[in-house]
C-alpha cells in the first residue's frame, strides 16, 4: 500500500525531503560503550534489555514513552507551573487541554498511563469480569488481570500477520466482539477497551469507521466503551492518510472525532502527550468518576495534581496540542517509515505497513530456527544491543507468554530526539545483525529468574549457547 506524505505547508509542497519542523535548541551526550564493554553489562543485567543503565546505550530505542524531547514552549510552560496543592491553575489549564481534544467533562490527572489503567480496573474490573480489546498492551493485561478480570484480545485477522498490508490492522474485529459479549454476557463486560494505536500488534492504527463500529456493539449491549489512547495522534494522522473519507480533516478534528465514539479514555502523557511524565483517566461519567478519584485520593494525591506537578501539567496541557500539529505528523510518520526502509533493504522482514511510533522486526520470520519457547524475538533484540548498542524492545512470548501471538522486536523513535544519521546508523547495525541471523549465529534464551506480574521488565536469562565474540 503506498503512502502519501506530501506536506500540509505550502513552502514544502514539491519537495521530496521532510525535514525536521524543529530546530535543535540543547543537546545530550552519547555514550559510545565498545561491544566487549556493552557484552559485560548485558551479562550483568541477567540478558534483559530493561537492566541496563543508560550509559551502556548508544542508541535507545527501548520505548518512546517519556523519552522524546520537549520544545521549548513546553519548557517555557514549565516556568508557569503553579505547584499549589489544591486548585492549581495548572491542573486547569491540563483540564482544558484535555477537554478541547477529548470532550470529557471528567478528567483527572495520574502520574502515568498505568496508574489510570489501575485505577480504571480496580472500579470496572473483579472476578468473573471479561473486558475485551483489540490487543491489551502488557501493563493494560496486567492491571485487568490483577483485578481478577480477564482481558481478551479481539483484533483482526490481518493484524496477526505482520506481512499483510492491510491499512488499518489495528481494528476490532466486530463479529468476534459481538459474540464476546454475547456469550459471556452484556454484565459481565464492564468495559471495552481499544487501544490507538495497537501497541502490542505492531503500532497499527485503527480506523475510524472500526471505532464507530465498536461504539456501535457496545450501544446494542449498553457496555461502556473506552480507548487507550496513549497515541490518539498518531492514529488520526493515519486516519487521515489511510482513510478516504477522512482526508479534509485535520488531526484536530479526527482526535475529536475518535473520543467522542467513547464514554471515556486512559491516556499516558509519555507518549502523544509529548512530556517526560503524566497521564490521565477521563470520562463522560460523573459518578464512576467520583469513584476513580476516591481512590486517586488514596494512591496518586489530591484530584487537582494526582501525583504531577504543576510544571508537569502545564507541560502536557502544551504536548497534547503539538502532538496534533500536521507538520510534526508528516515528520514522525516519515521518519520511521525511512528506519523501516532500512530494515526491509537489509532483507529484515517488518511489520507492515509501517506504524508511527516504530519499526516492529519480525523475529519469527528473521530466526525460524529458534523455537518461540526460546524466545526468539528477545535474541533478536539482545544482537543488536550487543552487536551496536542499539537497545530495542521485546514484544513476544517473553513479554506475554503464551497469549503472544507475534514475535516482534520494537525499535521504539523517542520524540524529536533522533535525527536522519543516527537512523542510518541503526539501520547498518540491522544490516550486520541480519547476516549473522541468516548465519544461524544468534540462538535462544531460557529464564533463570522470573516475577509473577510484567516478568518481561525484571526477567533474568541465560543463553543457550555462548555468546560468540
Amino acid at each position: 500500500m503506498a503512502m502519501a506524505f506530501e506536506p500540509e505547508h505550502a513552502a514544502l509542497q514539491g519537495f521530496k525531503t521532510i525535514i525536521e519542523p524543529f530546530r535543535i535548541h540543547s543537546t545530550q551526550q552519547i555514550p559510545f560503550p565498545t561491544r566487549e564493554e556493552r557484552l559485560e553489562a548485558i551479562r550483568k543485567a541477567g540478558w534483559n534489555l530493561f537492566g541496563l543503565r543508560s550509559e551502556d546505550v548508544i542508541i535507545d530505542m527501548l520505548t518512546d514513552s517519556g523519552t522524546g524531547a520537549m520544545s521549548a514552549r513546553q519548557w517555557a510552560g514549565m516556568m508557569e507551573g503553579d505547584e499549589t496543592y489544591a486548585g492549581s491553575r495548572s491542573y486547569y489549564a491540563f483540564r482544558d487541554a484535555v477537554h478541547e481534544i477529548t470532550g470529557f467533562q471528567e478528567v483527572i490527572p495520574t502520574h502515568q498511563g498505568r496508574a489510570a489503567e489501575r485505577i480504571l480496573f480496580s472500579i470496572l474490573g473483579g472476578k468473573g469480569k471479561v473486558i475485551p480489546s483489540n490487543t491489551h498492551f502488557d501493563t493494560t493485561r496486567a492491571n485487568v488481570e490483577y483485578s481478577g478480570a480477564k482481558a481478551v484480545d479481539l483484533v483482526i485477522q490481518e493484524g496477526r500477520i505482520p506481512s499483510s498490508e492491510h491499512p488499518f490492522k489495528g481494528n476490532m474485529d466486530i463479529a468476534a466482539l459481538d459474540k464476546c459479549i454475547s456469550e459471556v454476557g452484556a454484565e459481565n463486560v464492564p468495559v471495552v477497551m481499544l487501544t490507538v494505536t495497537n501497541n502490542s500488534g505492531g503500532g497499527q492504527p485503527v480506523s475510524l469507521e472500526n471505532i464507530r463500529a465498536v461504539r456501535a456493539v457496545c450501544d446494542k449491549y449498553k457496555v461502556p466503551f473506552f480507548l487507550d489512547a496513549c497515541r490518539f495522534a498518531e492514529n488520526a494522522w493515519f486516519i487521515k492518510m489511510r482513510e478516504a473519507s477522512c482526508a479534509h480533516m485535520t488531526p484536530m478534528e479526527i482526535a475529536n472525532a475518535m473520543f467522542a465514539q467513547a464514554d471515556g479514555c486512559t491516556m499516558s502523557a509519555k507518549k502523544d502527550g509529548m512530556a517526560n511524565i503524566g497521564g490521565f483517566l477521563a470520562m463522560k461519567c460523573p459518578e464512576v468518576a467520583a469513584r476513580c478519584r476516591d481512590l486517586l485520593i488514596l494512591t496518586e494525591g489530591f484530584p487537582t495534581y494526582g501525583g504531577l506537578a504543576g510544571y508537569d501539567m502545564e507541560a502536557i496541557a502544551i504536548g497534547l496540542r503539538e502532538a496534533l500539529d500536521p507538520l510534526y505528523l508528516c515528520y514522525r510518520a516519515r521518519s520511521t517509515a525511512y528506519l523501516a526502509e532500512k530494515a526491509t533493504s537489509a532483507g529484515v522482514p517488518i511489520m507492515k505497513p509501517v506504524g508511527g511510533h516504530a519499526v516492529y522486526l519480525d523475529a519469527s520470520a528473521l530466526l525460524p530456527h529458534i523455537p518461540r519457547e526460546e524466545f526468539p524475538a528477545q535474541a533478536l533484540a539482545l544482537a543488536l544491543y550487543v552487536e551496536g548498542g542499539v537497545r530495542g524492545c521485546e514484544i513476544g512470548s517473553l513479554m506475554f507468554g503464551d497469549v503472544a501471538k507475534m514475535e516482534l522486536v520494537r525499535l521504539a523513535m523517542p520524540r524529536r530526539t533522533y535525527t536522519q544519521s543516527h537512523l542510518d546508523y541503526v539501520g547498518e547495525v540491522i544490516e550486520r545483525v541480519a547476516a549473522k541471523a541468516r548465519a544461524k549465529e544468534l540462538n535462544g534464551y531460557r529464564i533463570v529468574e522470573q516475577s509473577q506480574w510484567l516478568r518481561h521488565f525484571t526477567v533474568k536469562l541465560e543463553p543457550l549457547q555462548a555468546y560468540k565474540l
